[in-house]
């Protein structure tokens, strides 16, 4: 039973030292900036410039809250550290349910702060003429899959010299995962982006992909690093994810013990 509520992380709801409301809120704001600048930046028409305000945004994101909840800002993300064991499942849920939150909120302060003109281009992901829904699933899956890769690699505790480094290195990675995805699938790469753009335009047409796809990508992602690639080592340090360190950078928490 206490490996269960251990694996849920149900100590969490009431362990103040867990930080778990203030790493909620911090995914909230993370997740509403992403939608605000990234979706703002649709206007341009540009894919490169598109590209690189969600890879800067996201960037500045972790960065500024990356220490209190880990920086997800990213359902995909989430699941892909929650399938190892790096994220316990209740702390996962309400990640999930705060960046949608956020995004609806940073979608729906874009809208308000737009004029009329401008709400055809304020972010809404669509399948390209000719993009199959298979396709679009496809496309969607492996975006979340690099994306949730890099952030395994770039987190590694054995590699404390990308520690500093990660919160570009993982923007770069969404960054190119737009530069691909925009042009064919409109690159939500993050259930929680697309969602918060759908909602306040009311358009969900193949919206199941945009869940599904890097949801599914972000959970290959993970356990392919931790089971098929293989984590950095250290002086023999056990798998990765082992050692209080390591998840303390995943899930912005201290004193926890892996699953």
């Amino acid at each position: 039973m206490a490996k269960i509520k251990e694996v849920l992380g149900v100590n969490e709801l009431t362990d103040a030292k867990a930080g778990l409301y203030r790493a909620l809120v911090a995914e909230f704001l993370g997740t509403m900036l992403l939608n605000f600048f990234g979706c703002g930046s649709v206007i341009t028409a540009s894919v490169v410039a598109i590209a690189l305000a969600f890879g800067l945004t996201v960037a500045a994101a972790i960065q500024g809250v990356g220490h209190v909840s880990g920086g997800h800002i990213n359902p995909a993300v989430t699941f892909g550290l929650m399938v190892i064991g790096k994220v316990p499942i209740i702390r996962g849920v309400l990640y999930v349910l705060a960046q949608s939150i956020g995004a609806i909120a940073g979608s729906g302060v874009l809208r308000a702060l737009s004029p009329e003109r401008m709400e055809g281009a304020l972010g809404v992901v669509s399948l390209s003429a000719g993009v199959t829904p298979v396709q679009g699933f496809g496309i969607e899956f492996f975006l979340a899959f690099i994306l949730v890769l890099v952030v395994c690699g770039a987190c590694d505790a054995a590699k404390p010299h990308s520690k500093g480094m990660a919160p570009l290195i993982i923007g770069l990675a969404v960054t190119v995962g737009h530069l691909v995805g925009v042009p064919r699938t409109g690159a939500g790469m993050n259930p929680a982006r697309s969602l918060g753009s759908a909602v306040v335009m009311g358009a969900f047409d193949d919206h199941w992909l945009y869940w599904i796809g890097p949801i599914l990508g972000g959970m290959a992602g993970g356990l392919i690093y931790a089971h098929a690639v293989g984590p950095a080592k250290d002086d023999g340090a056990r798998a990765y994810g082992a050692d209080e360190k390591e998840l303390q950078s995943l899930t912005g928490k201290k004193n926890v013990n892996p699953a």
